[in-house]
């Protein structure tokens, strides 16, 4: 029976926000999956933006060779969004990002990590 535990992405410190420092790839590292190919971790993740105008965040999802592992989304001044909705990874990959102005978007989150 599959089980699931709730834990910390692995590079917050004690479950606080990761300020995104840089502004093109590759970006600040926010979690490496699980590895291996049978268990997965189910990634929630917001992001706020502190700054004045709208930024550009992009998260790097498992590469950052392929288009299709960049995902684009526009954060309003003073916003909180949910970023990644419960998307899965495994196989030690890594998720990162960037965003057009550095400095100003925190990312939040947490895994549910599921065990075959």
């Amino acid at each position: 029976m599959a089980t699931i535990a709730k834990i910390l992405l692995s590079d917050s410190t004690s479950g606080t926000g990761i300020l995104v420092v840089p502004t093109g790839t590759a970006g600040q590292d926010i979690h490496t999956a699980v590895s291996g190919s049978s268990d997965i971790d189910e990634i929630w993740l917001w992001a706020s933006n502190i700054h004045t105008s709208a930024v550009v965040l992009t998260l790097e999802w498992g590469d950052v060779t392929s288009p299709d592992d960049l995902f684009k989304t526009v954060i309003q001044p003073n916003e909180t969004v949910l970023v990644a909705p419960g998307w899965v990874l495994n196989a030690a990959k890594d998720v990162a990002a960037f965003a057009s102005v550095a400095s100003v978007i925190s990312i939040i989150g947490y895994v549910n990590r599921i065990t075959a």
